[in-house]
């Protein structure tokens, strides 16, 4: 299997590769840990493969790029849960019914004219 997947999530976007393996994860080169820095964030990435029960079976590589690392946590998820679906489609519902493989829609507000920031206004004087 030499198929690509795409996660996406804010405005990061992961390239993940799954392969049937001993358990590596390599995130742009390097160990999870040592690139997110952050224990929550490592487990985040490692949710789809604890939910679907693979986890120390497939290799993992993925390249990252954009955004910050929370959302590039998110999105390496997200194209875990994808491939993982294609590897074995009798994982989809167990993923689905977790949340796995859905986009987190949430986006940063745009700014306003007119506004101090996106929802904050001036301070309003009648005199």
């Amino acid at each position: 299997m030499n198929q690509i997947f795409v996660g996406s999530r804010k405005r990061s976007v992961a390239k993940v590769r799954v392969f049937p393996g001993k358990g590596i994860i390599k995130i742009n080169g390097k160990e999870p840990l040592q690139y997110f820095c952050r224990q929550e964030l490592v487990d985040l990435v490692n949710l789809p493969l604890i939910t679907a029960g693979v986890k120390g079976t497939v290799d993992i590589y993925a390249k990252v790029k954009g955004g910050g690392i929370s959302g590039q946590a998110g999105a390496v998820s997200l194209g875990i849960a994808r491939a993982l679906v294609n590897l074995n489609p009798e994982l989809r519902p167990t993923l689905k019914s977790a949340g796995l493989l859905k986009r987190d829609p949430r986006e940063k507000e745009r700014m306003k004219y007119g506004l101090a920031k996106r929802r904050k206004r001036f301070q309003f004087s009648k005199r």
